[in-house]
């Protein structure tokens, strides 16, 4: 039932999609002819069947695809760009004259309202799912680390979808042939007494000659089977399934950073930085004046951060702190609320007030744009560390001075503060190890929901 209102939202949306770009082609270009205006609206009424067809061929209404936001975001952007193709074809047909401006626009606005209303019901689904809604029930099996660690994780975030009925212990007595007739009648009872809908085979615990039998199996009654692959923090996108032999295999994609890819990044940052800096100039002046007039001091505060390769450069921040607010570190370290080398404290005694206004909506780190015009920073990449962070690194850890710190990255609009270390750690590795230009897009936009909703900030 929820699909076929998903697939109705997302017509709605289109078609408002579409009454945007109308108008905001005659914005840019002047107010043209109604006539125009409903050769548009017809083109749109021509269309409007292929949409939640192209919708559906990209998986926007199956879960499994759309787990990530950023893989939702990627299938929205190719769904859009099939309509345009679709908005061209037809108009091409029916001789309907079609603006090349209007076509940019249909574009633009329809990713960003369906990233919006895709957001908004995803927010629709946690919250139910934290419920106790809408979960799917499953079975999980396998009798080892691998198959614990999935069942803690599905026990854990509920904002997953799954609700674990029972756990089939695999590892059965007697003769291997007996092992696996007992794993599949075993599963098989666990499936129909719990009236789970689906079956998680954790890879690791299951022989392949048990796995294959139960797969036939299971499917063969209808049961969706999902088989975990081993790898953690490993990109979708960077994923291949193809055959080798009589076996499919996993092919993972190189992260390509050089090239073309570093110089759009680049061109992305310094248009952003240059665009945001001279946006944000009036509140950067009133900023300063207020920090020059509470407290005494510097107006901006200059910290050595580690850049890419472990390069040391100055991060430029508005000083929130008192001046002597390093000297007084030492005395508060039995305080901090984070695990591993991070700092954090909710109520810092050297916060200014001014200072606590300017954290609030990370006016503090605007300073920041003229670090990425300068080539020291990204607009987006791992928090830039103090390099006696970096003393207490792990080995793996110092894989983020691969590329440069950013502004903003996935760990800052992931709730940075409710996140332990080892979220830190996590979160900055995948992003580096999986990298792509799309992935920076999708955390920019939700740079800006996360400053204005405070999340993670203290």
């Amino acid at each position: 039932m929820l699909k076929p209102i998903l697939a109705a939202v997302d017509v709605l949306t289109t078609v408002l999609a579409f009454v945007v770009a109308i108008a905001g082609t005659q914005f840019l270009v002047g107010r043209v002819a109604i006539d125009s205006d409903r050769r548009s609206l017809a083109l749109l009424a021509l269309t409007l069947p292929g949409w939640p067809a192209i919708y559906s061929h990209q998986r926007l209404y199956t879960a499994r695809y759309v787990a990530r936001p950023l893989e939702e975001f990627r299938r929205i952007v190719r769904s859009c760009a099939l309509g345009l193709v679709m908005l061209a074809l037809t108009a091409y047909i029916t001789k309907i004259t079609l603006s090349r401006v209007l076509v940019v626009l249909v574009f633009l606005s329809a990713v960003v309202l369906l990233m919006i209303e895709r957001s908004i019901a995803r927010t629709y689904f946690t919250r139910r799912r934290v419920r106790g809604q809408l979960m799917r029930p499953v079975v999980v099996v396998g009798d080892n680390a691998e198959a614990d660690a999935i069942t803690a994780m599905l026990e854990n975030n509920a904002h997953l979808g799954y609700e674990v009925r029972d756990v089939v212990d695999c590892s059965g007595r007697g003769t291997d042939r007996l092992s696996v007739l007992s794993t599949v009648r075993d599963t098989l009872a666990a499936v129909h007494a719990t009236g789970a809908s689906g079956v998680i085979i954790a890879a690791t615990a299951v022989d392949h000659e048990t796995s294959n039998r139960l797969i036939r199996v299971l499917t063969d009654e209808g049961v969706h089977v999902e088989l975990s692959s081993t790898l953690v923090d490993i990109a979708i996108h960077r994923l291949v399934v193809r055959p080798l032999g009589r076996m499919p295999v996993m092919y993972v994609q190189p992260v390509r950073r050089a090239g073309w890819r570093a110089k759009a990044k680049r061109s992305l940052d310094i248009a952003v930085a240059s665009i945001g800096f001279v946006a944000v100039s009036p509140v950067l002046l009133v900023a300063a004046i207020a920090v020059k007039l509470d407290s005494r001091g510097p107006i901006l505060f200059k910290q050595e951060r580690l850049g890419r390769g472990g390069k040391l450069f100055k991060v430029l921040k508005l000083r929130t702190m008192v001046q002597d607010a390093e000297a007084k570190l030492l005395d508060l370290r039995g305080d901090n609320e984070a695990d591993g080398p991070l700092f954090k404290m909710r109520n810092d005694p050297r916060v200014t007030r001014v200072g606590r206004l300017l954290r609030k909506f990370s006016i503090d780190e605007l300073p920041q744009l003229w670090n990425v015009i300068r080539n020291d920073m990204s607009m987006v990449g791992p928090r830039p560390a103090l390099p006696a962070e970096m003393a207490e690194w792990g080995a793996d850890l110092h894989g983020r001075l691969r590329v440069k710190p950013g502004i903003t990255g996935m760990w800052q609009v992931s709730g940075r503060s409710n996140s332990s270390f080892e979220d830190y750690e996590r979160y900055d590795l995948y992003y580096v190890d999986n990298w792509s230009f799309l992935t920076d897009l999708a955390i920019i936009a939700r740079t800006v929901p996360s400053v204005l909703f405070r999340k993670g900030a203290f």
